[in-house]
C-alpha cells in the first residue's frame, strides 16, 4: 500500500491534470459552435454546386469533348487518396477514424491491383500512413502554421491537385474526411473528387430540358475547378467542427474519469491515515499499559 505522502502526491497530480482537461473541453466548447456554424453555413452551397455540375455533366455524358476533370483519364489504374487530417492532439479518435477510413480503402485498392499514393492534410495522420505504406507519401499539406484551414488553403490544395491530375500522376482522387453530425457523433467520410462521379439519377434527367449559353462544356470548364475547391473547403469545416466535438467530448470524459480516481485516490488516503493512526494509538496504548 503506498504511504500517505505517496497517495497526497498522486492526488495533487490528477487534480492539476484534470484543471488542464476541464480548460481544454471549455475551450474546445466555445470553438465548436463557431465551427459548427461555419459548417453547417457551406453545406448548401457544396450540395447545391454539386448538384449543378453532376446535371450538366449528366448532359454532357462521355462525349470528346467533355471536360478532362469530368471525363477523367480513361482508366483507373492509379488512385491518389487525400486525407484531411488535424494538427493537434487531444482530440479522441477524430483523427484516429480518418485515417483508418483511407487504409481500408487503400486496402481494398491494392488487393484489386491498383497502385494507391497519399497526399495528406494536416500532420497527424502521416506517422501512421508512412509506416503502413513506406513510400506511398507523395505529398503533404502543412497546416500547422495556419489557425484555422479555409478557402485559401483549400484553394491551394486545389491546384496543386489538378496540376498533379493534369501531369498525368493518378488517374482518380477520393477525399477522406470527417463529417460533422454533433458533438458526439463525427463520421469518417469518403468522396470521389476526380473524375466527378455522376449519380444514375440527377435533377436534370426529370426535369423540363434547358439549353445553355456557353454549351454545357464549356460551363463545366469553369465549374469543375471552383468545385473542386469549394468540396475541400467544405470538408476542411467539417473537419474543423468535427475536431472541436470530438475534443470536447474526449476532455469531457477525462475531466470526469480524473474526477473519480480523485475520490477514489480520496478514500484509499483516508483510509491508510486512519490505519496509521489506529495503528500509533495502539502502539502507545501497549507501551502505557507495559509500564
Amino acid at each position: 500500500m503506498a504511504n500517505l505522502k505517496e497517495l497526497k502526491g498522486r492526488i495533487a497530480s490528477v487534480k492539476s491534470t484534470q484543471k488542464i482537461t476541464k480548460a481544454k473541453q471549455m475551450v474546445a466548447a466555445a470553438k465548436l459552435r463557431k465551427a459548427q456554424a461555419a459548417a453547417e453555413a457551406a453545406r448548401p452551397y457544396a450540395q447545391r454546386l454539386e448538384g449543378v455540375v453532376a446535371s450538366l455533366a449528366s448532359k454532357v455524358g462521355a462525349s470528346d469533348s467533355a471536360p478532362r476533370l469530368l471525363a477523367g483519364t480513361g482508366k483507373a489504374d492509379t488512385h491518389l487518396l487525400l486525407v484531411a487530417n488535424g494538427d493537434k492532439g487531444l482530440s479522441g479518435a477524430f483523427n484516429a477514424n480518418i485515417v483508418k477510413a483511407a487504409i481500408l480503402k487503400a486496402r481494398t485498392l491494392i488487393a484489386e491491383g491498383k497502385t494507391v499514393k497519399f497526399y495528406l492534410v494536416g500532420r497527424k495522420g502521416r506517422a501512421v500512413i508512412a509506416r503502413t505504406f513506406p513510400g506511398a507519401i507523395v505529398a503533404q499539406f502543412d497546416t500547422t502554421a495556419v489557425r484555422t484551414p479555409g478557402f485559401d488553403e483549400a484553394r491551394a490544395i486545389a491546384k496543386d491537385v489538378t496540376d498533379r491530375f493534369f501531369a498525368g500522376e493518378f488517374d482518380v482522387a477520393t477525399l477522406f474526411y470527417s463529417h460533422f453530425r454533433s458533438a458526439l457523433a463525427q463520421v469518417p467520410t469518403e468522396q470521389q473528387l476526380i473524375p466527378v462521379s455522376v449519380p444514375a439519377t440527377t435533377e436534370a434527367s426529370s426535369s423540363a430540358a434547358v439549353e445553355y449559353e456557353p454549351d454545357e462544356e464549356a460551363i463545366l470548364a469553369d465549374l469543375l475547378p471552383r468545385n473542386l475547391t469549394v468540396q475541400l473547403f467544405k470538408a476542411l469545416l467539417e473537419n474543423q467542427a468535427s475536431e472541436q466535438g470530438a475534443s470536447m467530448t474526449a476532455m469531457d470524459n477525462a475531466t470526469r474519469n480524473a474526477g473519480d480516481l480523485i475520490n477514489r485516490l480520496t478514500i484509499q488516503y483516508n483510509r491508510s491515515r486512519q490505519a496509521a493512526i489506529t495503528t500509533e494509538l495502539v502502539e502507545i496504548i501497549s507501551g502505557a499499559e507495559a509500564l
